[in-house]
């Protein structure tokens, strides 16, 4: 049965395989803007009002707090940073920049930055900071990550963080630039992400009839969790077009199934918690008959929906949480608007994180029973009852249900 499927997900790789992401010229808005890398070379303390009075102009993408009035500005202690461009065509170049007192960022010397670059605005406009740069740390953090990840996998682990590396691959060479091509974000989403789990699973586990269970039980709730992302996002009549990023993206590629692409997500972001799902289910059933041979598929079905039950519990409420901490400034605009609860699900914004838990979390749900079903009638037909090694041993060994047969 996974054969076709297979070599299905291998045409499809082939027929939708995009040869890179299409040029368009920059907007200079959001993430589409030219950036280089920076240093902050000097910060001096000035005062505001005079800052104000020569007309010089605060860090450009800095936010300041809503709310602060401009005389509060005017009479406070400013910051003016000397910034240095260190790559691109001016590199060397300098430009200063007025930091307000009340701004959720504030530079330091020494400091490493990114700035935006837009070449038609005029020379002393043209630079501005937009972040700090963060690479060493997030760099350190992956590295740590890694580290832990073959401290206590070891081979396996290693295995994990190279199937990690080739989801990264099959994410940015596939299914990202396809999508910018203008192929269907579903059908990409799911030829992507059965790569991202036949790669994943059988790198991972290897090739036996354990991961195929497991591959199986992921296949069939993908499948489900494909169906009804589709029937109710289009039900609730959600677009995906909800904030200033997916608006720059329609805006674009005005070709892009906005709705299509909000399902692609659904799916994708479900595959890594249903591998979890699927995977240790089948392991528990594959231990359970280790354990005792002797139990028939019902009894394995039933020990392992126990084991199962648990992993429900726990799952969904991180799925849940999950979503609900990305979403919490969100959250507490609509707490500080005093928003009926009925007000805030019905928003779109907040309507489609709950559609994405909630059909997340049915495919999860689902994808237990079924998975254990699968395990337990495969290992039991694969083995069912004592292996030739087992039959090997002499009865008084294997207790006395081997003697009573005998008398």
């Amino acid at each position: 049965m996974l054969i076709p499927f297979a070599a299905a997900v291998v045409v499809g790789l082939v027929v939708l395989w995009p040869g890179g992401a299409p040029e368009h010229e920059r907007t200079g808005v959001g993430f589409d803007r030219q950036t280089q890398q920076a240093t902050v070379t000097k910060v001096e303390e000035v005062d505001c009002s005079s800052v104000n009075a020569s007309g010089e102009t605060p860090t450009g993408d800095t936010s300041t707090a809503e709310g602060s009035s401009a005389q509060q500005q005017a009479n406070g202690t400013c910051k003016k940073a000397t910034i240095r461009v260190d790559t691109g065509d001016d590199k060397g170049r300098t430009f200063t920049e007025i930091i307000q007192p009340d701004q959720s960022r504030q530079l330091e010397q020494g400091q490493e930055v990114v700035v935006a670059y837009e070449p038609a605005a005029p020379k002393d406009l043209q630079y501005s900071v937009t972040d700090v740069n963060r690479k060493f740390p997030m760099a350190l953090l992956a590295g740590i990550f890694a580290l832990a990840v073959v401290a206590v996998g070891r081979m396996r682990g290693v295995m994990a963080l190279v199937a990690l590396a080739i989801s990264f691959m099959v994410l940015t060479l596939f299914i990202l630039p396809a999508i910018l091509q203008g192929s269907n974000p579903l059908v990409v989403a799911v030829v992507g992400a059965s790569a991202i789990m036949l790669i994943a699973l059988y790198m991972c586990h290897g090739l036996s009839a354990r991961t195929s269970v497991a591959v199986l039980g992921t296949l069939i709730s993908l499948l489900l969790i494909g169906l009804l992302g589709s029937l109710f996002i289009d039900w609730a009549a959600l677009t995906g077009n909800t904030d200033d990023n997916t608006g720059l993206i329609h805006g674009l590629y005005p070709t892009i199934d906005m709705s299509g692409l909000l399902l692609a997500g659904v799916i994708i972001g479900s595959l890594g918690v249903l591998d979890d799902v699927t995977v240790t289910q089948t392991s528990a059933v594959w231990e359970l008959h280790e354990a005792n041979p002797s139990m028939g598929w019902r009894e394995l079905y039933r020990a392992g929906i126990r084991i199962g039950r648990d992993h429900i519990a726990s799952v969904v409420n991180t799925l849940v949480l999950a979503y609900a901490g990305a979403a919490l400034p969100l959250l507490l605009l609509f707490s500080i608007a005093q928003s009926s609860v009925g007000t805030v699900a019905n928003s779109e914004l907040v309507a489609e994180e709950i559609v994405r838990t909630l059909v997340g979390s049915i495919g999860l749900v689902a994808s237990v029973p079924l998975t254990t079903a699968l395990a337990a009638l495969v290992v039991s037909a694969d083995r069912p009852g004592a292996s030739a090694e087992e039959a090997a041993v002499p009865a008084p060994a294997r207790g006395g249900r081997g003697r009573r047969r005998k008398r």
